[in-house]
């Protein structure tokens, strides 16, 4: 055989090898990339137990990766502009700071503030009425509601379906399984069970970590809040998830009746869920229809602003006096404690950013 032909052959064959090679070590590292990796939640020491059901719907990388791409992803709504992330922003604890009510498709105004997502694989029972109990449900009330989201479901998943980065994300979730409705909400359900705020100057000083430590008026604060404030904003999660009249001057031109558009039981109206106060300071403004715009007016309700009704409740009467007296001090410790509970590293962390 010629020598020349003969080497080149040899080289031919060489370059085969490598390149056969070279694609499998690839194929073999984009598999290992793409594991799709439980992830183990961890319950914060100072925290009661979770109510999120881990077995219906185990957190996994992907699952998480591709809740958060959809949380974040405006085709989720039919203007193909308002996502989740539109009305629930990071740095602001994800809520619509500066708005009243949340803003939707076609710039509709609707009727309610925008609560803060955190910590939601804690509680038992979501939305200021209680709309729904099941977190991987949730994402079907704002994403149907024609003034949020006004989404279709057959419409949103035509348009997941077209999409290779879409398509692959969901084959990573969940292997072998459609994409459908019950896998794009389990999805966004396992990124909000993430979501958990635990990290404020308040919980480390009651993990005893860090040697942080709270100043004079801060604890002074946090003994006034233990007296009158933590029989609605229960544990270290602050709220006890209950629905409770607070006194609010009934808005006239909405007139929303709360819990009891859910249960249609009398005892129910006015009623809203108790907030957590978890990064309270940054999540202005407040109540269920954002009318009190800093922390002071909010006690200066509790202590001078309450109106009386059939549904009150009652821990917010003493021997027919309405609401918890404070002074001007008392006011000011509170404050100085509630923003004890900002925590930063929640506010920035990159893992739930949408870039």
């Amino acid at each position: 055989m010629n020598f020349n032909l003969e080497v080149k052959i040899i080289c031919k064959y060489c370059l085969f090898f490598v390149f056969f090679t070279t694609l499998l070590s690839c194929s073999k590292d984009e598999e290992e990339e793409y594991e799709n990796l439980p992830i183990v939640f961890e319950k914060p020491a100072n925290f009661p137990n979770t109510t999120f059901n881990f077995e219906n719907n185990p957190l996994t990388q992907k699952g998480f990766e591709l809740g958060k791409k959809l949380f974040y992803d405006g085709r989720l709504s039919s203007d193909g502009i308002i996502s989740c992330g539109f009305c629930h922003i990071q740095r602001d604890a994800f809520t619509h700071h500066g708005h009243s009510f949340s803003h939707g498709v076609g710039d509709n105004i609707g009727t309610r503030n925008a609560p803060p997502i955190q910590n939601m694989a804690f509680q038992d029972v979501y939305m200021w009425d209680g709309a729904t109990n099941d977190l991987n449900l949730l994402s079907i009330l704002p994403i149907s509601n024609h003034i949020e989201m006004n989404g279709n479901f057959n419409t949103i998943l035509a348009s997941l379906s077209a999409d290779p980065a879409y398509r692959k994300l969901f084959q990573q979730a969940f292997p072998g399984k459609p994409i459908d409705t019950e896998h794009m909400l389990k999805a966004l359900g396992q990124f909000l069970a993430l979501l958990t705020s635990s990290n404020s100057k308040f919980d480390q000083y009651r993990r005893n970590e860090n040697n942080v430590s709270l100043t004079t008026t801060e604890m002074e604060g946090y003994a006034i809040f233990n007296q009158k404030c933590a029989s609605c904003h229960a544990t270290d999660l602050f709220t006890d998830n209950s629905f409770r009249n607070n006194g609010l001057p009934i808005n006239i031109q909405i007139n929303d009746l709360g819990r009891y558009n859910v249960t249609q039981i009398e005892s129910d109206k006015y009623k809203f869920k108790v907030p957590s106060l978890r990064n309270i300071e940054k999540t202005a403004p407040y109540m269920h229809d954002g009318r009190f715009y800093t922390l002071e007016a909010v006690l200066n309700h509790y202590s001078s602003g309450m109106v009386n009704s059939a549904t009150l409740d009652p821990s917010l009467t003493n021997n027919g006096t309405l609401g918890i007296p404070l002074t001007s001090q008392e006011k000011a410790k509170l404050i100085a404690f509630l923003k004890t509970l900002t925590d930063n590293e929640f506010l920035n962390n990159p893992k739930f950013s949408e870039y």
